[in-house]
């Protein structure tokens, strides 16, 4: 092997001339009229070589039996490419290495797929030969993105003043939401570890510690159902701050949005971001992680409606839930096939119905068009702010139904209506999430967010009379309809922590057993704290304009949890089981 004297991406014209080494694996093979031309690839880019019989006949001869992946290693001349032949799209473009020795590093089976960005390539095959996917130009990108804004995170924080601080990955099981990963301990028999689902306790001990100001890139882990923006292991920046308030948090993490997103993406934002409560984004919007890039906003309805006589709209009213519609702009013109498929998208989210009305030339045109006066046709147009060609979408349900529900058809018809959503970043605090959400099913009260959430403070009485009521000192970072991260002001003297898992049915034998540590920590001069945690791999979707955070992650897992490059998971043998005093029975599933 030649010692390289440059990289395939970085010969100009300004080389020609000049005798160099390159190493890389064969992108193309071309033979025109028995000169072969290949592209030689490696990290940096592509950089055509030449065979020239004229040159070196044995050496042409060889470079006969190159086939696309081999890894060679080359000595030349930089020369300028033929006139008519120069490529403005490469860096490397005007210039050509005509080849005077070679070394044949490896050779290669042939690909399952062309290296190529616009390859057709099934998920299963991309991630059994991730080794080859990875060599793809596209994820080559999303690596160096990665890499770079890791980077800029790791400078913004160290620049503050933040420790970065590793946390355990064996620790305690202490299940608050998704399933833990078990791990069995060998020299414990019985007893198992967990994979932390986030560092979220030890976090909280290093500010009892006097860390102050601390941050991590951590791994996660949860056993969970998957889809698109989910993964068993994922990655997340942890920060954790003492003596600080939410905008003392707003401010630390909007300073560090911008300096990224400059850094990486080479965008200004501009600060501070907007803020909306958690029920003005759910009303407007129908969601906590609003895209607000375009408009087609909620609008209520009930006063509408009331007394209507339209016994849909009226069961919903009597029945304490309420009325929501927005205008999709332009779309009268949709079909009676088209209204029903997106009645059907309704539907499959929730919805028990969706009524229409179209405002065309003629006037209100709709099934229900006859139950309404025109005075509340009038007033519909105006609150929606409907004109000719214009259509009206409304859902009547419970409201919780009704939001979400006009909240999933807000981003379906922006996608009918072609709005583009690629471009620019539009970021929002949604804070005064409720502390407490009700378990129908286990009927209890449960922690919206986490445990170790505070509650607003003129919201503490509230917690054993009204406890629905009580609003959380809590905040989600959201930008284009990506919950970004998320995050709150903590809990940090005990007895507000044995009140709080009081209200949501921990025992105090219970709280004792799982969160003992912590509580006992409390007891030792805690500081007051809060923090938040973002969701990397989500992060790096907005830089790289993926569509699945699998794009972003080295050696991610399939919507069934396995790994198809390893094969993991896998069965062990029987003696690995008996170390661990484990014994595998089936179980009969229904």
């Amino acid at each position: 092997m030649f010692k390289r004297t440059h990289n395939c991406g970085e010969l100009t014209d300004r080389d020609i001339g000049k005798e160099v080494a390159l190493s890389g694996w064969i992108n193309t093979w071309r033979d025109h009229g028995g000169v072969v031309f290949i592209d030689l690839r490696d990290r940096e880019g592509i950089t055509q070589i030449v065979f020239n019989p004229d040159s070196n006949k044995d050496l042409h001869k060889e470079s006969r039996k190159l086939r696309t992946e081999y890894v060679i290693s080359v000595k030349g001349k930089v020369g300028s490419r033929p006139e008519g032949t120069v490529n403005t799209k490469l860096k490397t473009g005007k210039i050509e290495v005509v080849v005077s020795d070679m070394d044949i590093l490896n050779t290669s089976a042939t690909p399952p797929f062309e290296i190529t960005d616009d390859a057709k390539i099934s998920e299963e095959i991309k991630l059994t030969y991730r080794y080859l996917d990875l060599r793809r130009p596209a994820m080559q990108k999303n690596l160096r993105i990665r890499h770079k804004t890791v980077k800029a995170i790791r400078d913004f924080l160290d620049s503050r003043g933040f420790l970065e601080v590793e946390t355990p990955i064996l620790t305690k099981s202490t299940p608050e939401g998704a399933r833990d990963y078990l791990v069995p301990s060998r020299l414990n028999a019985g007893k198992f570890y967990a994979l932390p689902q986030s560092p979220q306790l030890f976090k909280q001990i290093l500010m009892v510690s006097g860390c102050e100001k601390y941050f991590q890139i951590a791994k996660c882990f949860r056993d969970e159902d998957l889809r698109a923006d989910r993964q068993p292991e994922f990655t997340q920046l942890d920060m954790e701050m003492s003596f600080v308030d939410e905008e003392g948090i707003y401010g630390v993490c909007e300073e560090l949005m911008k300096y990224v997103f400059g850094e990486v993406a080479g965008v200004t934002l501009k600060t501070p971001f907007p803020r909306l409560t958690y029920s003005e984004a759910m009303s407007r919007f129908g969601t906590d992680k609003p895209d607000m890039r375009f408009g087609m906003e909620l609008k209520a309805l009930k006063d509408i409606f009331k007394g209507s006589g339209f016994k849909v709209f009226e069961s919903a009213i009597n029945e304490g839930g309420g009325i929501f519609g927005m205008n999709a702009k332009g779309m009268a013109v949709a079909s009676r096939k088209e209204l029903d498929d997106i009645t059907r998208f309704a539907q499959d989210n929730g919805a028990k119905g969706l009524a229409w009305i179209k405002f065309t030339e003629k006037g209100a045109e709709s099934p229900i068009a006859k139950f309404f006066e025109k005075e509340r046709i009038d007033k519909l147009a105006n609150i929606l702010r409907c004109e000719t060609g214009d259509l009206a979408l409304m859902v009547a349900d419970k409201t919780k139904i009704a939001e979400e529900t006009m909240g999933a058809l807000r981003l379906h018809i922006a996608r009918l209506k072609n709005i583009e959503l690629r471009k620019g970043f539009a970021f929002a605090w949604i804070v005064d999430f409720p502390l407490l959400k009700y378990n129908e099913e286990e009927k209890r009260w449960e922690s919206e967010h986490h445990p170790f959430t505070s509650c607003k403070d003129e919201d503490m009485e509230l917690l054993e009379r009204e406890p629905q009521k009580a609003r959380a000192k809590a905040y989600d970072l959201i930008v284009n309809g990506i919950e970004l991260g998320s995050g709150s002001i903590r809990i940090h003297r005990r007895d507000l922590q044995e009140k709080i898992f009081k209200a949501i049915g921990i025992s105090k034998e219970e709280s004792l057993s799982r969160f003992g540590f912590l509580l006992k920590a409390f007891t030792y001069g805690a500081p007051p704290h809060g923090g938040v945690a973002f969701g990397l791999d989500r992060w790096l979707t907005l830089f790289t304009n993926s569509d699945t955070i699998r794009d972003v992650i080295a050696f991610p897992k399939t919507q069934k949890g396995i790994c198809p490059l390893s094969d993991a998971p896998s069965e062990v043998d029987q003696r690995q089981l008996k170390e661990l005093n484990l014994r595998l029975t089936k179980v009969q599933t229904q």
